[in-house]
């Protein structure tokens, strides 16, 4: 239920596991993954949260209350995350790899920029470059800042 907010923290340079993508729903398996792994779990799931604070094992656990990614961002601005874009990008967006620098000359797609500005990771191959989306990403993570200070 978090898949958009994974894309976000990566790209932010955390660390984030997403429980889909390891095939993994069922809660007590969420809760071992937690532990064993070291990782604050990240749910709206109020049972499995309460869980998760009763775990000794599970470093910490986040209720969520929002739907929208934009307002998760600002719930975890709002409980001490940093958000702001890695540079350079530190992870890949799709599968939490590390990122490398794809140098200059090496092969690429047409469409990706050829001055040594691109990243590609090192466990599913996908590349990355600040284009439009990073700049969208830049934005929206501006204005998650910018309406916290309104408020």
């Amino acid at each position: 239920m978090l898949g958009k907010l994974a894309t976000y923290l990566r790209m932010c340079g955390y660390d984030t596991a997403y429980a889909l993508d390891r095939d993994v729903e069922a809660d007590d398996r969420l809760l071992r993954m937690a532990a064993e792994e070291g990782r604050t779990l990240l749910t709206r799931n109020v049972r499995l949260a309460e869980r998760a604070g009763r775990d000794e094992g599970v470093p910490g656990a986040l209720l969520l209350e929002t739907r929208e990614v934009v307002d998760q961002l600002a719930e975890l601005r709002a409980a001490g995350f940093v958000l702001a874009l890695a540079n350079p990008p530190r992870r890949c967006s799709v599968c939490n790899g590390r990122v490398e620098a794809v140098a200059e000359g090496e092969s690429r797609p047409d469409y990706a920029p050829n001055d040594g500005s691109a990243w590609r990771c090192r466990n599913c191959g996908q590349l990355f470059w600040k284009g439009s989306h990073w700049d969208d990403v830049a934005a929206t993570l501006a204005s998650v800042s910018v309406s916290e200070e309104e408020s």
